[in-house]
């Protein structure tokens, strides 16, 4: 995938905005063409698609996305782990970065996609709740689970990836339009380094570490 500083998906947003900022400054009045011209800035603000510095040791975990840690708990994860797991759950406001980013470098071996409701993504059941879409990674170290979850302005998650894909670790793979939550669950042996209330950068912080 071409690392633009934009991804593709806000391009329809963006010149749909700019075509509407010079309508209006033309046809109407350039003082009413603020509003659209400030709404384009920052869907391209949104949009963004930022180099990060990815860790290379492969027994890290790191953030699949940018936001705030809303909790790290212990469940049974019954899809892909089959196991219990720890789930660090990680809230997307819209002015975070919504690229996701595998936390570990694998293959594929497990991905679904539910339809749902789009309640708060800060609310404890949208991850249960809302619109998801998970994959399961597979390398020698570990299984990981990372699931998008939709929000209440969230109305798509975009997957630019599929069963049997090799990722790399912090790889981007897709992504959530306007305000969601990602989740991922790792093995219990891992050692999780952040805690509710923590920020985190995609690809970059380091939120566990499997004991070697």
């Amino acid at each position: 995938m071409v690392k633009t500083p934009v991804v593709k998906e806000g391009y329809i947003y963006i010149g749909t905005l700019i075509l509407i900022t010079i309508v209006t400054a033309v046809a109407v009045d350039p003082y009413w063409a603020i509003i659209p011209g400030v709404l384009a800035s920052f869907v391209t603000f949104f949009f963004r698609n930022p180099r990060r510095s990815i860790p290379e040791d492969d027994t890290l975990v790191v953030s699949p996305a940018d936001g705030r840690v809303m909790g790290v708990t212990e469940v049974f994860e019954d899809q892909f782990l089959n196991a219990t797991g720890k789930k660090v759950t990680i809230f997307l406001s819209v002015f975070d970065v919504h690229v996701n980013r595998s936390p570990v470098a694998g293959e594929i071996k497990f991905q679904q996609y539910t339809c749902g409701r789009f309640r708060p993504a800060y609310k404890e059941s949208a991850g249960c709740e809302n619109e998801r879409h998970s994959i399961g990674l597979e390398n020698t170290h570990m299984r990981v689970l990372v699931t998008q979850i939709a929000g209440l302005i969230a109305r798509r998650i975009v997957s630019w990836v599929t069963l049997g894909t090799t990722l790399k670790h912090g790889e981007r793979y897709g992504l959530i339009k306007f305000g969601s939550c990602t989740e991922v669950i790792v093995p219990q042996a891992v050692e999780i380094l952040v805690k509710k209330g923590d920020r985190v950068k995609g690809g970059e912080t380091i939120i566990g570490r499997l004991p070697t």
